[in-house]
């Protein structure tokens, strides 16, 4: 097999864990990663991602203060969401969430099981770990692209050990509560989060998968 039949195959199999058992990832297993995430190619060689990852007593404390926060308190990220989604992107959105829905039994338009779903969010979905991932404020765009590689080069590593992981948006809607349970400091930007941990393969939101757009959509030939 060669090196490019490898990634193929963790592009194609990996997918994003929306529901974890409890069995913590060994240290050593995490600094294998870490180590290997590292190596993300970065503007000018800035390496400008930190890791703050929270497990244990700690990941329980941050749960517990997002279920206090995040039903009363305005979503107000770092970095801004984006305006809107419109055209095939507003498609791909909603064929995404219809789709995860559909998965868990969730019928079209029951607001509160939807709901419900989200707010699995800001449990981590179970997930022994979190890191949150952030980015020196100065860098701006940037550093949050380079950030974006990053993530994807730490859930690549992951999965190739087995460890499955999920991309959160949604924990960076509370920098506040972020950096008070977690001490991230003012002059980084929290940039997303990710989940990790061993998936359960008996949860219906594990069976889902999202497709991809044909090559053709995304690229334009200027020959």
């Amino acid at each position: 097999m060669t090196a490019f039949d490898t990634l193929s195959g963790l592009l194609h199999s990996r997918y994003s864990c929306r529901a974890f058992l409890p069995t913590p990832v060994q240290r050593a297993t995490i600094e294998q990663v870490l180590a290997t995430a590292q190596r993300t190619a970065s503007w000018c060689n800035a390496q400008p991602w930190q890791l703050t990852i929270a497990s244990g007593a700690t990941l329980a404390r941050l749960r517990d203060a997002l279920a206090a926060a995040v039903p009363s308190t305005p979503p107000t990220p770092d970095l801004p969401w984006p305006r809107e989604y419109r055209g095939v992107y507003q498609e791909r959105r909603r064929e995404c969430g219809y789709g995860l829905y559909d998965a868990v039994g969730i019928a079209r338009g029951d607001r509160a099981a939807s709901a419900r779903q989200a707010a699995q969010n800001f449990t981590m979905f179970g997930a022994p770990h979190v890191a949150i991932v952030s980015s020196d404020e100065a860098l701006g765009v940037y550093g949050a692209v380079d950030c974006g590689a990053y993530v994807s080069n730490f859930m690549l590593a992951a999965h190739s050990l087995g460890i499955a992981c999920i991309a959160q948006a949604a924990l960076a809607a509370y920098p506040t509560v972020l950096r008070e349970v977690l001490g991230i400091a003012a002059d980084r930007s929290i940039v997303c989060a990710i989940s990790f941990g061993h998936a359960d393969p008996q949860h219906p939101a594990n069976q889902f998968r999202t497709a991809r757009a044909d090559v053709t959509e995304a690229v334009e030939w200027k020959d």
